[in-house]
């Protein structure tokens, strides 16, 4: 990123952190109340999940920040692998969450204790969700200025705040409205089990970046049509791409007239680099210059070439 950039982007992902972390501080004390009044086995959960949320906040805003580090002499490419990091310590801090209310809640089956006051916990889930879908407005809105892989997680996880919650409603009304005693620990289960799935899916986008997972082909086809059209360029290929945090990479091989000068050479290079700067302009782009019809015979991963006037063959 540009200096710009950086003043522009980083101090948006930081307050979506901190609102995080504030809402999870409200939430935590107002349901810590609720769990010990209505006995919930459900609020329990919700209550677990909110006090990890928490937890997850903190090191979501320490991983924004530290991914928001320029580069330095001892990480080049910069930090922002920091997200993905922070996005794995949610999931485990997730799944242990999962665990703990599954095995309360199977331990409760059998029990005729009924929940008590089940207006006030029904009221309490119902203020935790207009705060959490006010936090998930305002997440997206960064998310999308920002592309921070560490608030999407985020975005994420408090998504299932809203049907956690949902649920202890249901099940509050249908344990003491209805008298059906198995109703709390039946969605306790159901909670523990969605988080483990929210898990999962979290891990994933985490592990791609870590794992330096190529673009999505619309991106990287959408990425050659416009090197592809810049003057002087005769060929595309070892075209690699990946992410880490807010951060894209790219690299390829550029063939040009084999009969250029080095310096008419460097400035087909500085076009290309330009044109691309405009359209994608949180990439980072490296160029390897080759002469026309070159091939690079050690290379193994190259697995196709591609010229200005073709574009649909996966590099």
């Amino acid at each position: 990123m540009t200096t710009d950039e950086r003043r522009r982007v980083i101090p948006l992902a930081i307050r979506a952190a901190l609102a995080s972390v504030a809402m999870a501080l409200g939430l935590l004390a107002l349901k810590g109340f609720a769990a010990w009044h209505t006995g919930s086995v459900a609020m329990l959960g919700s209550l677990a999940d909110t006090g990890l949320d928490l937890l997850a906040s903190l090191v979501t805003l320490y991983g924004v920040k530290l991914a928001a580090e320029p580069a330095d002499h001892d990480h080049r490419f910069g930090h922002g692998k920091a997200e993905a990091l922070a996005a794995l310590f949610q999931v485990g801090l997730i799944t242990a969450s999962a665990v703990g209310i599954g095995w309360r809640a199977i331990g409760s089956f059998g029990t005729d204790a009924p929940t008590r006051d089940a207006a006030f916990g029904i009221g309490v889930s119902l203020v935790a969700m207009a705060a959490t879908g006010v936090l998930l407005w305002y997440q997206r809105r960064v998310i999308r200025r920002t592309g921070s892989v560490a608030i999407l997680a985020d975005n994420v996880h408090y998504q299932s705040d809203v049907l956690l919650n949902g649920s202890v409603i249901v099940a509050l009304a249908l344990d003491q409205y209805f008298g059906w005693r198995w109703a709390d620990p039946a969605f306790g289960i159901a909670i523990a089990l969605w988080l483990a799935w929210n898990a999962f899916r979290a891990s994933t986008n985490a592990i791609d970046q870590l794992m330096d997972k190529e673009w999505p082909e619309a991106q990287r086809a959408a990425f050659l049509d416009v090197a592809a059209r810049q003057p002087g360029l005769k060929g595309i290929h070892d075209f690699r791409t990946r992410r880490a945090g807010a951060h894209d990479f790219v690299q390829f091989h550029m063939e040009v007239d084999a009969s250029l000068t080095v310096a008419g050479a460097h400035e087909i290079v500085e076009t290309v680099e330009a044109a691309l700067k405009r359209t994608f302009p949180k990439v980072e782009v490296l160029i390897h210059l080759d002469p026309e019809g070159h091939v690079d015979t050690d290379n193994e991963l190259v697995e196709a070439d591609v010229t200005p006037h073709w574009f649909g063959k996966r590099l």
